[in-house]
């Protein structure tokens, strides 16, 4: 055990010195803008960066999930934009119908493949890249905000080599009506790559929209995902959060989401955790002003040997809030999944109404579920609830069905989707939830395919 926690160690240096080196290209590549203060921020996120390293397993938030496959690779830092031939036949299974479109090729802007044009005039929506150039000053105090966490390596590391993403501004007394759909493509690649967009998104009072990040590998290469997500909620505003991550199975992705909402604002966050090797999703909102509504949304699909952690944290900072938070997960083979809810109720806090759940269905014996829902509460008039349960399907349901004509194959499938029904039915978006219900139909369909494979070559 102890050779192999050395050996782990020695990998992880090796990689942060991998990517010091890569930084250092970075700067010399950088030319004027190395000067701008928004590289001071970089400088300063790398230097966060080198100095507390990846996370281990020794360390509490990460203890169920061990990154040493991320740190054994030398990720090359996605710079520059290349289309790598992609079109729009690539993306048009993905496309959610009706919805504006901005999309990214390996985390940088394609001008070809998106199509924001139906959009108010007075919504600003754009690329950092072309934000930084033309004006540092508008993007940076949003970046500020998130870039000195160091308990975070990865938001860290994605803020040193900051270079694109979505800059998306929705002004006052502005409702639109269409959602904007924000695409991350991977692409094909011989050598391994690291894809980091930042997204910083702004709702100002009395203002409603709804958002997609989807997120698809359209070849099996290895890759790493890193993205961060800012949003700031002002006075009475609404934002429907939607992320679908359908992401190659040798693929990593870790995704970082911090929401700061003002009074009688409302978040809902859905997320979709369909693809990928190992991936972490990391949820952080802070209710920073009375009357605020906050609702968090999840579901996973595990199959193979896929590692699905999701760690959310929502701090009721001031009165009179309310949060609700339901993830579930779906376990076969050999996967395993992490949750860890926790909820956060200060002292002035009052009047807090918070309700969590968690529910896993195990579809093999050898899946494995860590679930951790937390309640940390300094106030004395609130009303806090939370709860874990992990099951198998139910063989009295699944005899019933079974007794009225329906195959065991097709009864487990009906019994699975119904268990995923309670996620997918939040989002109000028809499209895109038809589009969540023939991935998570097939991901089964396709994981029971390949399970029967296995069987037979044993």
């Amino acid at each position: 055990m102890f050779n192999k926690q050395y050996k782990n160690m020695q990998s992880a240096d090796k990689n942060i010195q991998w990517y010091k080196s890569r930084f250092e290209a970075f700067e010399q590549g950088l030319n004027g803008e190395k000067s701008k203060p928004v590289h001071a921020l970089r400088r300063n996120a790398f230097r966060i960066f080198s100095e507390n390293g990846f996370p281990t397993t020794r360390q509490e938030e990460w203890r169920f999930t061990n990154i040493s496959p991320i740190t054994k690779i030398e990720f090359q830092p996605v710079l520059n934009f290349e289309a790598n031939g992609i079109s729009k036949a690539d993306i048009k299974e993905y496309t959610v119908a009706g919805a504006a479109r901005a999309v990214f090729i390996n985390g940088m802007f394609s001008k070809e493949l998106s199509d924001t044009g139906m959009l108010p005039d007075n919504v600003i929506i754009g690329n950092i890249a072309n934000v930084l150039e033309e004006d540092t000053g508008t993007v940076q105090p949003y970046i500020d905000r998130m870039a000195s966490a160091p308990e975070n390596a990865f938001t860290a590391l994605n803020t040193a080599f900051l270079r694109d993403g979505v800059f998306m501004l929705v002004p006052k007394n502005t409702i639109i009506e269409r959602p904007v759909q924000l695409i991350f493509l991977a692409s094909d690649s011989k050598y391994a790559y690291a894809a980091q967009p930042r997204n910083i998104i702004t709702v100002e009072s009395d203002s409603r929209c709804k958002i997609i990040e989807t997120y698809i590998g359209l070849a099996g290469n290895t890759y790493l995902t890193n993205t961060v997500t800012e949003i700031l909620l002002h006075e009475n505003s609404h934002l429907e959060h939607n992320k679908l991550q359908v992401e190659s199975l040798n693929a990593f992705h870790i995704g970082t989401a911090r929401i700061i909402m003002h009074a009688r604002s409302n978040y809902t966050s859905n997320v979709f955790s369909l693809g990928g090797s190992l991936v972490r999703n990391n949820i952080d909102v802070v209710m920073d002003a009375e009357s605020s509504e906050c609702t968090l949304n999840g579901l996973t699909l595990g199959t193979g040997t896929q590692v699905i952690d999701n760690h959310t944290a929502v701090d009721h900072a001031k009165p009179n809030c309310s949060s609700r938070e339901l993830y579930k997960s779906i376990l076969g083979s050999e996967s395993r999944g992490v949750f860890n809810g926790k909820i956060i109720v200060r002292k002035n806090a009052q009047k807090t109404d918070a309700q969590q759940a968690n529910r896993t269905l195990l579809l093999s014996d050898n899946a494995v579920m860590n679930t951790k829902p937390q309640l940390e509460i300094f106030a004395d008039d609130v009303k806090c609830t939370h709860g874990a349960a992990i099951g198998q399907l139910d063989d009295e349901q699944i005899f019933y069905l079974r007794s009225r004509g329906i195959g065991l194959d097709a009864a487990r499938d009906i019994l699975t989707l119904a268990f995923a029904g309670d996620v997918i039915n939040k989002i109000t978006i028809e499209p895109l939830r038809f589009q969540v219900e023939k991935i998570v139909f097939n991901s089964l369909d396709n994981s029971k395919a390949r399970q029967k494979r296995k069987t037979v070559s044993v």
